[in-house]
């Protein structure tokens, strides 16, 4: 290794989910751009499904303590000051860190500080701040809020409780934000975590693009870029449950008869979740059945396009005729979306999706509820999802979230310009 002394390495540690890691991997982007040398550390499979995704094992995270052990005492012999950065469900992997005189670490969090701020406070037993009670908390509670703990199956608690004893101290805690979209929850969840310390939070998001380039230079071929270049200005929604959502067949046929009813043009990403390894074999993946004959009417209608692969998320997004995003509610998407200004029809899974939710809906108020958290067990009808389509698409309403969420996207783009806040 050639001497770089006087230099600063950062080496990135995700946690295996692909949530998870594409952010970091897009942080990682971010980092390199300024000049700075970047290791992202994970298994090859891991690396290569964020690589080949880029615009979960928990057992396997184990194997990472020695090898991370051995990179950052290497890098710290040549390097001025080694950063790492961790996924905060990875602290396990990167405990040894600490004892490295000329090493910095910091925790990154990867969902919302508006639901990390419930989870600290549901997690030591503190009511929310009386500015809070008064305009939020109210409103969580008269909607029959579930507790983030509530909504995490128990071997995931297990693991969250094994990496909290093998946190060490932090320089600093990393979230994919921005001030312009959560400055009041980032200061009240450092408020919340500070135990008499003084850590830094620092809201640098979006991670993601946040230029969308144009048609000529896109990086996607995807045949739906092609089939959305021919609609008109906000006249399509985007429907995609990400990649640990799994739907029953019941449910995917009504989703699919909502659509239809409601007229609007879509482009629906319909496939399996995610397994921990997808390159990996473990016999055939479930084929996803649509009504007879679906496919074949969106098509002679020009109604819509079912993907039934990846998608080019964040480009179709960013195009033009993209006016709405049934989602998850999961913090990728929420992010892409607020950066391109697309107001999101929520509909939430699990883990933070449900807070996630609120903060959309009823806090920033740029998109609203198709499903609420309390009904989570039932099939949504095709009746209820045809209206919420045509509330968000084709309403008063939903053209109020539409023009809050281009603002807010507008802002949020600013804030990644030279001078900006996050760029800062």
């Amino acid at each position: 290794m050639k001497d770089v002394s006087g230099s600063v390495a950062v080496i990135m540690v995700p946690l295996p989910a692909q949530g998870h890691l594409n952010q970091l991997l897009q942080l990682a982007h971010l980092v390199a751009s300024c000049g700075v040398p970047v290791h992202y550390v994970g298994s090859s499979s891991h690396n290569r499904q964020a690589k080949l995704r880029s615009h979960p094992a928990f057992d396997a995270t184990s194997s990472l303590r020695g090898p991370v052990a051995s990179l950052v005492r290497s890098l710290s012999s040549v390097s001025r000051r080694v950063v790492v950065v961790y996924d905060s469900l990875m602290a396990s992997v990167v405990q040894d860190a600490a004892s490295v005189p000329n090493a910095e670490i910091y925790v990154f969090k990867p969902s919302s500080a508006f639901t990390f701020c419930w989870f600290t406070w549901e997690s030591i037993g503190m009511a929310p701040p009386p500015e809070v009670e008064v305009d939020i908390a109210e409103l969580i509670s008269s909607k029959g809020f579930p507790s983030l703990l509530d909504s995490c199956p128990n071997e995931f608690l297990k693991f969250v409780a094994s990496q909290t004893e093998c946190k060490k101290f932090n320089s600093g805690c990393i979230l994919n934000t921005c001030r312009v979209v959560e400055g009041r929850f980032v200061d009240l969840f450092a408020s919340a975590t500070a135990n008499g310390t003084a850590i830094k939070h620092w809201a640098i998001g979006p991670f993601n693009p946040v230029k969308v380039p144009e048609k000529s230079s896109r990086r996607s071929a995807h045949g739906c870029m092609e089939w959305l270049d021919k609609q008109a200005p906000s006249s399509v929604i985007y429907v995609s449950f990400g990649t640990t959502t799994v739907l029953s067949d019941e449910q995917i046929r009504e989703i699919a008869m909502g659509l239809e009813r409601s007229g609007q043009k879509f482009i629906w990403v319909l496939r399996e979740a995610d397994k921990a390894d997808i390159f990996g074999g473990g016999g055939e993946a479930r084929k996803i059945e649509l009504p007879q004959g679906f496919e074949e009417m969106a098509a002679a209608r020009e109604l819509g396009v079912v993907v039934r692969d990846w998608a080019p998320q964040l480009e179709i997004l960013g195009h033009p005729a993209t006016g709405g995003f049934l989602s998850h509610c999961g913090w990728n998407s929420c992010m892409e979306s607020i950066s391109m200004g697309v107001p999101i029809l929520a509909w939430p899974m699990h883990s933070d999706q449900p807070h996630n939710a609120v903060l959309i809906a009823q806090v920033l108020k740029i998109g609203l509820i198709v499903k609420d958290w309390m009904s989570q067990d039932d099939v949504v009808k095709s009746s209820a999802i045809e209206g919420a389509v045509k509330a968000l698409m084709a309403s008063e309403e939903g053209e109020e979230a539409r023009k809050r969420a281009a603002e807010l996207g507008a802002a949020v783009r600013g804030s990644m310009d030279e001078g900006g806040v996050s760029r800062a």
